[in-house]
């Protein structure tokens, strides 16, 4: 019974709720940030660099056996995802890419919602109370210090 009390304690605490609120915030910001890569961004990138769809940029390693290419139905040229069902050695950077912009935009983004939380902060907090006065007693003993120093 003390482990079961023991677990509610723990997770009633607020510091458990504010990361389950968080991880539920975060996974539907993931979810917007992810749908602005693949829907805004990477397009226009795709597009200067002459393809819309960007995960299919990728080099083949390896060769797709002749059974496996009737498997798929038709010959090449195959796609991203034809090869890797295939389980042919694809190096997709295309893919990659769209990851690792998706990590940068998010990883910006956080950061100026960290600073503006920063700036924001002192300012929601009340102004620093005023130190308490020096008691009688220490400030007689800071008397007969710098006395006893003299000469």
């Amino acid at each position: 019974m003390s482990m079961l009390k023991d677990f509610r304690d723990f997770a009633i605490k607020g510091n458990v709720v504010d990361l389950a609120v968080a991880v539920i915030i975060g996974g539907a910001f993931g979810k917007i940030v992810d749908s602005a890569v693949k829907d805004l961004i990477m397009p226009v990138v795709g597009w200067i660099f002459g393809g819309l769809d960007f995960t299919n940029h990728f080099f083949q390693l390896g060769f797709i056996k002749p059974d496996q290419a009737t498997k798929i139905g038709h010959v090449a040229p195959y796609t991203y995802k034809e090869l890797t069902d295939a389980g042919v050695a694809v190096w997709g950077y295309g893919s990659f890419l769209t990851v690792a912009l998706n990590f940068i935009i998010l990883a910006f983004i956080i950061f100026w919602m960290v600073k503006l939380i920063a700036n924001a902060k002192p300012k929601l907090d009340p102004a620093p109370a005023a130190p308490a006065p020096t008691p009688e007693n220490v400030l007689l003993l800071r008397e007969i210090r710098d006395a006893l120093k003299r000469p």
